[in-house]
């Protein structure tokens, strides 16, 4: 495939602190909310991350957990050298059990290694068929998949609406009397392309401003 039609396919591709910066300024200057907030924030985290079968795992280990107690879950994976598709078919239930997963985590950790999910393929398809692709797999629904695409594969015009801290950070940036749901924050979130990912990356480095958290791993 020529490189032309590739970039036609996935889009932009955030790989540099640069992209993010570039992203931060075409998004203060649609609306001034957003000066706002990233005069808070300060320069965006990068958070760009490697792609494969251990990226959705992690993602799996932070479906509705703290990030405090996601990151110690995955350390103690990591610890138990546990983050392979193999090892996660070998280990049994106890094993896994005793690094922090749940009963249900470790059905869709295991059903995550027996898709054999061609990942490498994954880098040049286009983003919708990432997140069917991915979503086919049972116990990733599409914050998951929309967290691989935007932080493993670095699509810029990707964003996660079904996230609790976006939800939030975007009532209190935008003033609105209640947190939105997730339909109406991904129809919000398309004024924001096509750097929807660095929208993201401001609402929740706005967050943490805001609660004085964080609000993603």
């Amino acid at each position: 495939m020529r490189a032309v039609d590739q970039n036609i396919m996935v889009g932009r591709i955030i790989e540099t602190s640069a992209c993010v910066a570039e992203g931060a300024v075409w998004l203060a200057a649609q609306d001034a909310r957003w000066a706002h907030a990233l005069s808070l924030t300060g320069p965006l985290p990068l958070r760009r991350r490697p792609d494969g079968f251990a990226q959705v795992l992690s993602a799996i280990v932070s479906q509705q957990v703290s990030v405090a107690a996601a990151n110690a879950i995955w350390n103690r994976l990591k610890d138990a050298k546990l983050t392979g598709p193999r090892k996660i078919m070998w280990a049994s239930d106890d094993e896994l059990r005793a690094a922090g997963m749940s009963r249900q985590k470790i059905r869709y950790a295991r059903a995550l290694a027996e898709a054999k999910v061609d990942f490498k393929g994954l880098r040049t398809a286009p983003t919708d068929q990432v997140i069917t692709t991915l979503t086919e797999i049972n116990g990733i629904g599409a914050w998951t998949a929309e967290i691989y695409a935007m932080f493993s594969l670095g699509r810029a015009d990707v964003f996660a609406p079904g996230d609790l801290a976006l939800q939030e950070a975007a009532r209190l940036l935008f003033d609105l009397d209640a947190r939105p749901k997730e339909r109406a924050l991904r129809k919000m979130a398309e004024e924001w392309s096509p750097w929807r990912s660095v929208a993201a990356r401001a609402l929740w480095a706005y967050y943490r401003v805001a609660k004085d958290r964080e609000g993603i791993r």
